[in-house]
């Protein structure tokens, strides 16, 4: 058996040890809030699981993400919840969200503006799904729960009257939702105005405007202390 150099008697086993646990410390720093906003994990058998499960992505607290640490799946069941929060915005990118058992109130219709990925929203029973059922294939309702699954995109609803000037396109905004975006070289109230938008008039009227307030207020200052 050929002995070990005293040189050679360090494992590099523990180093790459201390190498993953710090890896993975930087990724549980960097989870999104939203994923932490509830104590616990997403629930063993919650469809936000199986989602996460069949699809082969990481499940980190309340949160499925892919390896980018993009939120796909969102679990909140059963967190005491009136509203989802401020950083709810974070899981706009979240194909599945389940906001079952939370005594939410019944108006979420802006709540969930820009979430064009969702496809599967879990929400109580007595809380309509965003948009009504005009904006989902199919909205179904349980004893606990009410499930909004296959979210519409209404720029593609031909029995829809035209949302948008001649100068922009339709953009689905999330469940119910749409906005128009002018066409390039049109800015404004429904993209009437041509030509681009200028930063320096914009900012040249604003400064104007303020240095005038200061003046002023400046003034009246000084009136006030020369009275006194």
């Amino acid at each position: 058996m050929a002995s070990r150099e005293p040189g050679n008697s360090v494992s590099p086993l523990p180093w790459a040890a201390a190498l993953l646990l710090v890896l993975c410390m930087e990724r549980a720093l960097a989870l999104p809030e939203i994923c932490t906003q509830c104590p616990g994990g997403v629930h063993n058998l919650s469809r936000v699981a199986a989602y996460c499960e069949a699809t082969s992505k990481l499940i980190q607290a309340r949160c499925c993400l892919n390896q980018k640490g993009t939120i796909l799946g969102l679990d909140l069941q059963n967190c005491s919840l009136k509203d989802p929060g401020p950083n709810f915005l974070q899981a706009y990118t979240a194909i599945i969200i389940d906001l079952q058992a939370n005594p939410l109130k019944d108006d979420l219709a802006n709540t969930f503006r820009g979430f064009t990925q969702l496809q599967t929203l879990i929400l109580p029973q007595d809380v309509h799904c965003p948009g009504g059922i005009s904006a989902w294939d199919n909205v179904s309702s349980f004893t606990d729960k009410q499930i909004c699954q296959g979210q519409k995109d209404l720029c593609n609803n031909t029995g829809s009257p035209e949302m948008c000037p001649e100068n922009g396109s339709c953009a689905s905004d999330g469940p119910g939702l749409l906005q128009c975006i002018c066409a390039d070289g049109f800015h404004g109230y429904k993209c009437m105005r041509q030509g681009s938008f200028s930063l320096v008039m914009f900012f040249g009227i604003l400064g104007s405007t303020t240095l005038a307030i200061s003046i002023l207020l400046w003034g009246t200052q000084r009136r006030k202390a020369k009275a006194s």
